[in-house]
């Protein structure tokens, strides 16, 4: 504790005494971090840019990340004994508890294979969900939105108890940290707290229902051969109540699922070319950060994104140096996505509607169609098998 800046007093060794806790207060977690920030530096880490909460340490012989939320954090590395010795000057500093191998993070559990998959899921966290909202004996169902499902702001009466419906739908979305299957039905219920009906709670049930019965799924990880970078956009056509559509983008590395988006667009589109087009500007701006981060994480790119949508006229305006009339209210995306195909940065391909894993992100589909595309996004149920060989020095 230091003195307080402009408290002028005689014995400069006496402070405040505190009658509430530090660890309390609005700004204990930034003093914290800054703390840790200095100590982390100290020891030859580098927080990165694209993640200021992300630190590496990198040396010809290894490498070292770790990764802070308040006071727990995720340490990994190339070489066991650096992240030994990681831990071992942190604890000379702060008390610390070593929880070894990675199985539990804010409410995130890692399992691993023989075969070194990974497997992240939140099981009780969806069954703290289910409890809550007394599901947990509800019949599981296979889909979470029924056929062209679509909710309004009118048609049925209010619901009675809407900080219950506010609880669920925030508890839901947390879920969909990696469950990227339900980031669309999550994404059409917040758009309801202010004011949900019925009809809401009814489509929130069913999403639970669906939860129930997948609480053992989640993202999957696998060894990978190469990574390169690939994206689907999509986006829905008038299936909005505002006529504000939704985009949806999946970026995969390698063979994995690292990041996906389900958002309403903030302005009203004039065609499905410019809805397909603004969605693919997203995904480009993805994939910029993306690139970023993973030079910081020294690896460097060596081939450029491939990224694949399933709107001709939006393939054909990337490449198209001519602005038309049609295009020249959305021009700041329209160039920008240009520029970085003109530049070789990007390429943009079309793909059929049909294998396009982004539908999920924007429309409720046939649950045929949901079940084939839900494997594509990573979505899978492993089983736990003990850990073997070099699965422990993956991380803690």
């Amino acid at each position: 504790m230091q003195q307080p800046e402009g408290f002028a007093s005689a014995n400069s060794h006496l402070v405040y005494k505190l009658k509430k806790s530090i660890y309390g207060l609005k700004q204990a977690p930034r003093a914290w971090f800054s703390k840790l920030a200095s100590s982390l530096i100290s020891f030859g880490f580098k927080p990165t840019r694209c993640d200021t909460s992300l630190f590496v340490h990198a040396t010809p012989k290894f490498i070292t990340y770790i990764l802070v939320y308040v006071n727990d954090i995720i340490i990994t590395g190339s070489s066991t004994s650096a992240v030994q010795y990681v831990i071992s000057k942190l604890h000379s500093l702060y008390p610390l508890k070593d929880l070894d191998t990675l199985h539990f993070f804010l409410g995130i559990e890692a399992k691993y294979t023989t075969t070194g998959a990974l497997l992240l899921s939140q099981s009780k966290y969806i069954t703290d969900i289910l409890t809550k909202a007394n599901m947990h004996n509800a019949k599981p169902i296979k889909t979470h939105l029924a056929l062209g499902s679509k909710l309004h702001m009118d048609g049925t009466n209010a619901f009675s108890d809407p900080t219950l419906y506010k609880y669920v739908v925030g508890a839901q979305q947390y879920a969909t940290i990696i469950r990227p299957d339900i980031a669309y039905a999550v994404n059409k219920l917040c758009q309801f707290m202010h004011n949900p009906l019925e009809s809401h709670w009814k489509a929130t049930n069913r999403v639970l229902r669906y939860l129930n019965g997948t609480i053992d799924h989640g993202l999957a990880f696998y060894p990978s051969q190469h990574l390169f970078i690939t994206g689907y956009s999509d986006s829905d056509w008038a299936d909005s109540f505002d006529m504000r559509f939704t985009s949806g983008f999946c970026v995969y590395l390698g063979n994995n699922l690292v990041s996906w988006l389900a958002k309403k667009q903030q302005s009203v589109s004039r065609s499905s070319t410019e809805v397909e087009f603004r969605s693919l500007a997203a995904l480009v701006a993805e994939i910029k950060w993306l690139q970023s981060l993973l030079t910081e994480l020294h690896n460097v790119q060596t081939k450029p994104p491939l990224l694949w949508c399933d709107n001709q006229g939006a393939v054909m305006i990337t490449a198209n140096p001519v602005l038309h009339s049609k295009s020249k209210h959305f021009e700041l995306d329209l160039w920008f996505v240009r520029e970085k195909a003109a530049n070789g940065e990007i390429i943009v391909k079309h793909i059929p509607s049909q294998f396009q894993v982004a539908d999920l992100l924007t429309k409720a589909p046939s649950s045929n169609t949901f079940l084939s595309l839900r494997p594509k996004l990573n979505v899978h149920q492993l089983p736990t098998l003990s850990l073997q060989g070099d699965v422990k020095d993956r991380g803690k």
